[in-house]
């Protein structure tokens, strides 16, 4: 759930970034060329010293985001959490199936190597993920209890049919 999450908020950051950025981009190139203008209108030095100035502001930003694609950096967090996200359902799947004896030990070994193969493929295409994300994700799984539902909110989305009542044998017994 860690490294899911802690993807999800990389991505989440990375976009955060990427729209700051281009915010600045944009507002730095009006202040430039605002500073050029007056420049022609008279305005002298003062002018000419503000667009050279944020003209070269705008041109380390740029130099930046040729180099770091933020968009795509975010993308592929996104991905390879919804990729963590499938391992991990996959494994509890195998859990559940094993314990309601729908599965044999064997077929449940064999499943679990198949999917340790998956989450290293995962892993080996993976961008690497920051403290400050694993700080929002820690946050978000352990404050704000995402993807931490009770049984009443997991009965609430269900078919009536298959719910949990108060009179009927709880879940996992």
């Amino acid at each position: 759930m860690y490294a899911n999450k802690s993807h999800e908020k990389c991505g989440d950051i990375a976009l955060e970034l990427h729209s700051r950025i281009k915010i600045s981009q944009i507002v730095l190139s009006a202040v430039a060329a605002g500073g050029f203008v007056a420049t022609v209108f008279g305005a002298g030095s003062v002018g000419s010293i503000v667009g050279g100035t944020v003209s070269t502001i705008l041109l380390v930003l740029n130099a930046y985001t040729k180099d770091h694609d933020l968009g795509r950096i975010a993308q592929k967090h996104k991905h390879t959490a919804a990729d963590l996200w499938l391992i991990r359902e996959s494994y509890l799947s195998l859990i559940v199936d094993h314990r309601d004896g729908h599965k044999e030990i064997q077929a449940v070994l064999e499943e679990r190597d198949r999917l340790n193969q998956e989450l290293h493929a995962i892993y080996s295409s993976a961008p690497s993920t920051t403290s400050g994300a694993y700080k929002r994700a820690q946050k978000a799984l352990q404050r704000n209890e995402e993807l931490t539902f009770s049984d009443s909110e997991i009965d609430a989305f269900l078919p009536a049919s298959l719910r949990w009542t108060a009179t009927s044998e709880s879940p996992g017994h």
